[in-house]
């Protein structure tokens, strides 16, 4: 007999080659794939509800494993964080469904991107958390340029030309730009059913260079036309993009709520 969980997962991502398990580098997946393995006696596979990049940070990552019955969500919570490096910290884990799979039963999923606009942005405690750019963005031209986004389209213009997706349309529920309560720049959240890779990069690289007066807002309903030779501005910076949280139908849970 097996049991199925999901733990919430924050990390730091600046010391990782990104999420996957890869030949050389370190990653997310793997160490977490070697505390379960000591944990249970036996190989382990995780399965996160987005894949990150290098330098991407999560504070809500979704993991799903299947672990022998013996384990409990309580007790697996304290061994995981017992066992954890200090750049990776388990905030909750729950039991669910068999079945349940946290990147294929996923409803949503949401990031969040940091820019930096004061000069205190390249203080080495901010700038590998966020994009030190340094220069003062037009908020309202930035969010007048999200007003596009909202809906289902073909963002090709925003993902990586050889990606292998059958599709590239993505519904989005939520993008918005926000002033920092801090007073020290700018967030954007995006939220949508699927993403492309380094699609919410390309989108604030190219949203930041119309609130920085470089190119005009009209373009980014140009690039979701796929309009010919429009082409995006270069993607963001890793190390300003956060992966927030996953959204699943609540049935798939025990307790009837999601994470």
């Amino acid at each position: 007999m097996a049991r199925t969980f999901l733990a919430t997962l924050h990390f730091d991502g600046a010391c990782f080659a990104g999420w996957q398990r890869q030949a050389e580098g370190r990653t997310v997946q793997a160490e977490l794939e070697l505390v379960l393995g000591q944990l249970t006696g036996a190989p382990a596979r995780v399965h996160a509800a987005g894949r990150t990049d290098a330098g991407v940070h999560a504070i809500g990552m979704a993991v799903s494993c299947v672990l022998p019955d013996r384990w409990t969500a309580p007790d697996l919570h304290r061994a995981m964080n017992a066992l954890l490096p200090e750049d990776c910290w388990v905030a909750s884990v729950q039991e669910a469904r068999a079945g349940f799979h946290a990147r294929t039963r996923a409803a949503s999923r949401r990031y969040r991107y940091l820019v930096g606009t004061d000069p205190a942005a390249a203080s080495p405690f901010r700038c590998r958390y966020e994009w030190a750019l340094g220069r003062p963005l037009s908020l309202a031209v930035l969010r007048q340029a999200a007003e596009a986004l909202p809906g289902e389209h073909d963002f090709s213009a925003f993902s990586v030309r050889s990606s292998p997706r059958a599709h590239k349309r993505c519904r989005v529920t939520t993008a918005a730009w926000r002033e920092r309560p801090d007073g020290t720049g700018v967030s954007f959240e995006i939220a949508a059913d699927r993403f492309l890779h380094h699609m919410v990069r390309m989108l604030v690289g190219t949203m930041t260079d119309m609130g920085l007066g470089r190119r005009a807002v009209s373009d980014m309903q140009r690039l979701l036309s796929q309009e010919p030779g429009v082409r995006t501005s270069p993607p963001a910076p890793s190390q300003g993009l956060y992966f927030v949280a996953a959204e699943y139908p609540p049935e798939w849970f025990l307790n009837g709520d999601g994470p």
